[in-house]
């Protein structure tokens, strides 16, 4: 009996932790990657192989960057190009640059991988 207790709650912690991968990788709405990809064709063209290679940099960002982090990231990179002195706190403190570094990671290992 304790064996096929454990035996359960061995399967079920498996389970979780593919839920919670999966979780991560679908919790980008899909505003946000339609954003993205209408974004990322704006600047690299727009015919299906780039719709297909843009889509394929979104799900990259996303397996690699949890939604949370994206937001913060995209949040410091459109507060540093307001000027002024209140912007400062966006501009070189080792929180901010680190959350940017990650995005452009992530970024950088989707570029690799779909273009």
């Amino acid at each position: 009996m304790r064996r096929l207790f454990a035996a359960g709650l061995c399967a079920a912690a498996g389970m979780a932790g593919a839920q919670t991968i999966d979780e991560r990788f679908n919790d980008y709405p899909t505003s946000a990657r339609a954003d993205y990809v209408f974004a990322c064709m704006a600047v690299n063209g727009q015919g299906r192989d780039v719709l297909e290679r843009c889509s394929c940099s979104v799900d990259q960002i996303a397996a690699v960057l949890p939604y949370g982090k994206y937001v913060e990231a995209e949040t410091v990179l459109s507060m540093r190009q307001v000027g002024g002195e209140r912007m400062a706190i966006f501009r070189g403190t080792a929180m901010t640059d680190a959350l940017v570094a990650d995005l452009r990671r992530a970024q950088a290992e989707a570029e690799i991988l779909c273009f």
